[in-house]
């Protein structure tokens, strides 16, 4: 433990004679995170005498590669992530020095399949979607290339279009939340596949197409959503907020006879949801002024609340007695034990 704060002065030293031009908290990562940062950014502005946050939206990966490279003015302070932090990527953090974080679980989210409100809705099973999307499919009994090009191939009850599907790059939290909890769970249902030894299995069951039936679009969800506008017959990828934010426009399919709504998130009855993140980088409060007080508003029941700000923009908030405890745990900067040990 000695060795852990005599690190983290020396760190906040190195960092003190660098940050004298930086007195704007830096939020970098997650797309699918990056309204709800944005508004408690903008509120924290109007309420307090600090500047607004400069939040950038580099995806979860993307977010963690430059949350993890140091401590000091040039790197940021708060990752959002649309999944939790990986191992590996607390163990990049602790070689360049991040060694406390605060891990805030800000709410919930659900992953949707959404198109065009031109078309008719679509229900589909994950099975579906993994025959869909897969690089590598069963076929006559074996894996092999994956032949379908229309959805009606997979299945005659489903649209005689062709599949497109615009979706997140590998950078992207969705991306991975998507394969595990779509991809990954679907292909166990296909004898083929679990007939497979362990490495092979994983590549199969992970593995994209890459003769544009998928076709990754970004980190830009709004994109997406205009894409799909022009297109009625493609689908997109993304997190539940932005058809909240553009129910006009799109309509999310029912996955397994559920519908991606609010409640059914929240319930847990949709079957493709995840919770959603903040990571604080505890050596850069009190250096960088006001992250004490952003995590603070952030996890205020005005902002994360069931009917706060943040519900208005498509987060679904906590359950009552988890809330209690992250708001504890944030307010206080609890460091991740697992960031937290040498």
């Amino acid at each position: 433990m000695k060795q852990t704060f005599a690190i983290a002065a020396l760190a906040t030293l190195a960092f003190a004679t660098t940050a004298e031009a930086r007195d704007q908290i830096r939020v970098v990562g997650s797309s699918t995170v990056f309204p709800f940062t944005t508004a408690v950014a903008e509120r924290f502005a109007q309420s307090t005498d600090f500047r607004a946050p400069v939040v950038e939206s580099t995806g979860t990966g993307g977010g963690f590669k430059l949350f993890c490279a140091g401590i000091g003015a040039q790197h940021p302070d708060i990752a959002n992530a649309s999944r939790k932090i990986k191992q590996s990527e607390i163990e990049t953090c602790a070689a360049n020095g991040v060694r406390e974080i605060t891990e805030v679980k800000v709410g919930y989210d659900g992953i949707v399949l959404a198109n065009s409100k031109q078309t008719e809705p679509v229900e589909l099973t994950r099975e579906q979607i993994w025959l869909a999307l897969a690089k590598e499919v069963p076929v006559n009994d074996a894996i092999g290339p994956n032949p379908y090009t229309r959805w009606s191939q997979i299945d005659p009850s489903l649209p005689d279009t062709k599949i497109e599907v615009l979706g997140p790059p590998p950078t992207s939290g969705t991306r991975d939340a998507f394969v595990e909890l779509v991809m990954e769970k679907a292909c166990e249902s296909f004898p083929e596949v679990t007939a497979l030894d362990k490495d092979r299995m994983e590549q199969v069951c992970k593995t994209m197409r890459e003769d544009g039936a998928f076709i990754e679009a970004g980190e830009n969800d709004n994109l997406i959503v205009q894409k799909l506008q022009a297109n009625a017959d493609a689908f997109g990828i993304f997190g539940f907020s932005f058809l909240d934010q553009n129910a006009d426009k799109i309509q999310g399919a029912l996955i397994e006879g559920v519908e991606p709504t609010y409640d059914n998130i929240a319930d847990g009855s949709y079957p493709v949801s995840r919770p959603l993140f903040i990571y604080v980088k505890n050596a850069h409060v009190g250096v960088v002024p006001g992250i004490q007080e952003f995590v603070e508003e952030y996890t205020s029941d005005r902002a994360m609340g069931e009917f706060g700000y943040l519900a208005d923009k498509g987060l679904i908030a906590l359950p009552e007695d988890e809330y209690e405890q992250v708001r504890e745990t944030a307010t206080s900067l609890t460091p991740m034990e697992t960031a937290a040990s040498d």
